[in-house]
């Protein structure tokens, strides 16, 4: 019999445990959920699996403390760290988080050194880059979710403007998760129709801005947490392309060396993803204007590689 895939989710909280409930409801893999705290891993995980006979989805969901449940996943999914409070910068968590991610990152290249990892914990393209470097795996299994966020929410917010179905709608992202993201309305269509064929250009900005603030007007609305249900989906829509060799055109911080003028740093790019991870980085052609916020962008991601010194 064939063997199911099998992913692990680190961190048992919202995001965690969303991207967990994702995954089972779409019969994708067998779910490992790891989590420090005792009990909770486990009790989500116990919790989801008494669902299943509901929703009718056939995958075995495991919680724990440690690594060894994990040996062998697929994908490995890193959504561990502090969650941003009110006020906080994505930055205020980079050494911590950093610490967490880099711990993370040693026994999942232990127990599963073949899988992918996906990194969703924040400051995202600089904790891409701790586990690149912590996991010596090569560029192409090192994945930040940030850009499927990014332009989910852009997508969402052209689709009300234009009162379309949000499947009419792509919207491009590139760089930096966190102010300095570059959106790019010229790349962004509905139903193939540029929108900036269909929308005035101050409108337009305002959807940018918006975009650009996305977690921070979550993080101000809940008061304690932040956004969940689209960044837990965006890293599954990632698992997905690789896990059934889709090769979706994702934007996704990777490892650029090179690309877009920038060298032996993450980035938000679109790539191809599929079974072998990031099978192509796709180069597109930006105005001065775009590919001078896109070195901004860049110049954001290095100044907190920088401090951490990786």
């Amino acid at each position: 019999m064939a063997r199911r895939n099998k992913v692990t989710v680190v961190g048992a909280g919202n995001v965690g445990a969303t991207a967990a409930h994702w995954i089972a409801s779409k019969e994708l893999a067998d779910v490992v959920l790891v989590d420090i705290v005792e009990g909770v891993p486990q009790g989500k995980a116990l919790d989801l699996a008494q669902a299943a006979p509901i929703d009718g989805f056939d995958v075995k969901l495991v919680g724990a403390n440690n690594y060894e449940e994990t040996a062998g996943s697929d994908v490995v999914i890193i959504t561990a760290g502090l969650p941003r409070k009110p006020g906080m910068s994505r930055d205020d968590l980079l050494k911590t988080n950093s610490d967490i991610v880099g711990s993370v990152t040693d026994q999942v290249a232990k127990y599963s050194p073949d899988s992918f990892l996906i990194i969703v914990s924040n400051p995202l393209d600089a904790m891409a880059q701790v586990a690149f470097r912590r996991s010596g795996f090569p560029k192409s299994r090192v994945i930040g979710m940030a850009g499927v966020l990014d332009s989910a929410r852009m997508r969402c917010f052209l689709a009300e403007a234009l009162d379309v179905s949000v499947e009419n709608v792509t919207a491009f992202v590139l760089g930096g998760h966190g102010d300095t993201m570059v959106p790019l309305p010229r790349y962004s269509t509905c139903a193939g129709i540029p929108v900036t064929e269909l929308l005035p250009e101050d409108q337009l900005n305002k959807i940018i801005d918006r975009t650009a603030n996305g977690g921070a007007e979550i993080v101000g609305l809940l008061k304690t947490g932040s956004a969940f249900y689209a960044p837990s989906l965006g890293a599954v829509e990632m698992t997905e392309s690789i896990l059934k060799d889709k090769k979706k055109i994702l934007p996704c911080a990777v490892f650029l060396e090179g690309e877009y003028g920038i060298n032996d740093l993450f980035v938000g790019v679109p790539v191809k993803l599929g079974k072998n991870g990031v099978e192509q980085i796709i180069e597109i052609s930006l105005t001065n204007d775009e590919r001078s916020a896109l070195q901004k962008s860049a110049g954001a991601v290095q100044e907190l590689v920088d401090v951490l010194g990786i």
